[in-house]
């Protein structure tokens, strides 16, 4: 049999060492299986995935034997981006500067200042900043560039909010965000050994994997230069998602208002507030004896 061709071999790769870290940090098994048997396909498959990709998409990957559509994903990111995220996460290497600077017209330079002055962590925040007005008046950002950025980013994204559907309830990411961090405290969690921000390589970045319904959750404290400049690595936690939808939020201690001491979702700050206004009531009843 001849052998496969060397975009296959090196994605078949990949995923095999996300289902060997999967494993090592208590992943559920069948997502672990999911990934070796994608790696065999891979290695077994002569035509190009990236090739495959071209002709027929994203759909054209989820058709192959043993790639659904959380792997297709993964193969999508690799052919554009030639890296896996996932497995950039599950190393505790999630580098937000390096993934905005592979947007055309944004180098290394803009993407560090995006991340540092307005909070820029994925293409989809960058997107909602680039049509809010925020980009505007930010230095560097003149119209021509802004438009070039909408029109790259809408070519990177289109297809993935086309499959994307609802995000998961605030309650669920709390409690997902809540797991994390009484495992992190009681040192239940399995630890990563991340290779940023970390000279004595110390395997200090707890994990989480935790299935709830048909979303597999994957938790960090987030490891970025921003959060440990501000010194929110123990506060800030990253919630990654895959299922019906993939995605990602990170949850962070709220400052001010209603919100104060209570743990919000970044972005989503509306529906936090009607979340703990609900608690709040259903605690007064509690108290009441209703």
């Amino acid at each position: 049999m001849a052998e496969a061709p060397e975009i296959n071999i090196a994605i078949a790769r990949g995923f095999e060492e996300i289902a060997a870290l999967l494993e090592d940090q208590g992943a559920n098994p069948y997502r672990v299986d999911a990934y070796r048997r994608g790696a065999t396909l891979l290695r077994r498959l002569g035509t190009p995935v990236d090739v495959l990709f071209e002709r027929e998409g994203i759909e054209g990957l989820v058709r192959l034997p043993a790639i659904g559509e959380t792997l297709a994903r993964g193969i999508r990111d690799y052919i554009q981006r030639r890296r896996l995220p996932v497995l950039d996460r599950l190393r505790g290497e999630h580098d937000a500067e390096a993934l905005l600077a592979t947007v055309p017209g944004i180098g290394r330079v803009l993407a560090a200042r995006l991340h540092h002055d307005l909070a820029i962590d994925t293409l989809e925040d960058l997107e909602a900043v680039a049509h809010d007005g925020r980009l505007d008046a930010f230095p560097g950002f003149g119209p021509k560039r802004i438009e070039s950025v909408r029109a790259a980013l809408a070519r990177r994204l289109q297809r993935r909010l086309r499959a994307r559907g609802p995000e998961p309830p605030i309650a669920e990411i709390l409690a997902v965000d809540r797991a994390y961090r009484e495992g992190a405290t009681v040192g239940s969690l399995p630890m990563v050994t991340p290779r940023r921000f970390n000279p004595r390589r110390e395997a200090w970045l707890p994990v989480l994997h935790e299935q709830r319904g048909r979303r597999d959750y994957t938790a960090l404290f987030s490891n970025t230069e921003r959060a440990h400049r501000l010194g929110r690595t123990h506060d800030w936690v990253v919630i990654y998602y895959d299922g019906p939808q993939e995605g990602q939020c990170t949850v962070v201690t709220g400052h001010q208002g209603s919100l104060a001491g209570r743990r919000v979702v970044r972005g989503r700050e509306r529906e936090c507030e009607a979340f703990y206004r609900g608690v709040d009531r259903a605690r007064e009843r509690t108290v009441a004896g209703e």
